[in-house]
């Protein structure tokens, strides 16, 4: 029996080599020395016969038996974690670090909200809120979960649908002179704008209804990734750009900002929270799970 728990010792060990990114974080957590996890890792790689882990100056890779080593570990050590939870009758507590992905201009704002609340629910429950435009590499990087703005193209997780992202076309007053806020989208076309990849550079896509839809073709006078730079632009007057409509709402009601062509708008983004597969999932992620699909469910209005 002791070779069991030996090897169950070494699995943890290497779970947390992975997610503390190197061994003397590692060392610190499991309070112990960079020695003793670099012996252990050792240990672990000998009995496998394999090699989990490059070594480097620049730090920790995972090999891809190390990759497919952690995954599964995770698993097991979750299984057993849930077991020894259950026996304790304590299986449905949510506690620990849970790490998440969100995209910058939400991470900052909308979702604040929903996470405060599962905080205030949870206190035996620690987050990382890591503000990312990107799809986080679950495993490597060990992520729980992730906020996705857009279709969800992998196939490796579970994604469930939170809501959509209303896109309006607004501008500065400067720029929408006279009656422009009530002009046609062919009408726009001589306008300055400002463009945000990666959702839209050189076209803007319009629609009105369900049937009705227009093209215009633009020359931005500025390209940005930053929502918030997108928004700052067009205050100051560079252009005409197409805004989340909760980014602009109080723009909108100082008159800060003016809507142009309000019976159209861009096409809505959809935004997923998004988790990868596996057999049994912790009481702290399917918590979170829980507030954030029912705080948005409340409020129809979330992404407005």
């Amino acid at each position: 029996m002791k070779s069991a728990f030996d090897r169950l010792s070494l699995m943890q060990t290497f779970v947390r080599i992975v997610e503390a990114g190197n061994l003397s974080a590692a060392a610190a957590q499991l309070n112990t020395t960079q020695p003793t996890i670099s012996r252990r890792l050792q240990a672990l790689e000998r009995s496998l016969r394999l090699t989990l882990l490059h070594r480097s100056t620049h730090g920790l890779q995972l090999t891809e038996a190390g990759a497919r080593y952690y995954a599964r570990a995770k698993e097991l050590l979750l299984s057993w974690s849930e077991f020894e939870s259950d026996l304790g009758h304590t299986v449905d507590a949510a506690q620990g670090r849970l790490r998440i992905v969100v995209p910058h201009a939400f991470g900052q704002h909308t979702l604040v909200g929903p996470l405060v609340e599962f905080l205030t629910r949870h206190p035996q429950v620690n987050v990382e809120w890591l503000l990312h435009d990107t799809t986080p590499n679950f495993i490597e990087e060990g992520i729980d979960c992730a906020i996705h703005v857009g279709e969800v193209i992998l196939p490796s997780v579970v994604a469930i649908r939170l809501g959509e992202v209303l896109r309006i076309v607004v501008a500065a007053p400067t720029l929408a002179a006279g009656d422009m806020e009530r002009v046609q989208p062919e009408q726009l076309v001589d306008l300055p704008w400002v463009a945000l990849v990666p959702y839209y550079r050189q076209e803007v896509r319009l629609r009105r209804g369900r049937s009705e839809e227009y093209v215009l073709a633009i020359q931005p006078r500025l390209v940005t990734d930053s929502l918030y730079a997108l928004r700052s632009a067009a205050l100051r007057g560079v252009g005409a750009a197409i805004a989340s409509a909760w980014v602009v709402r109080d723009d909108l009601a100082r008159g800060t900002l003016v809507r142009l062509a309000p019976d159209w708008q861009a096409p809505a983004i959809p935004v997923y929270l998004i988790y990868p597969y596996a057999r049994f999932y912790p009481a702290k992620l399917r918590r979170f799970v829980e507030i954030m699909r029912d705080s948005i469910a409340a409020d129809r209005h979330f992404f407005d």
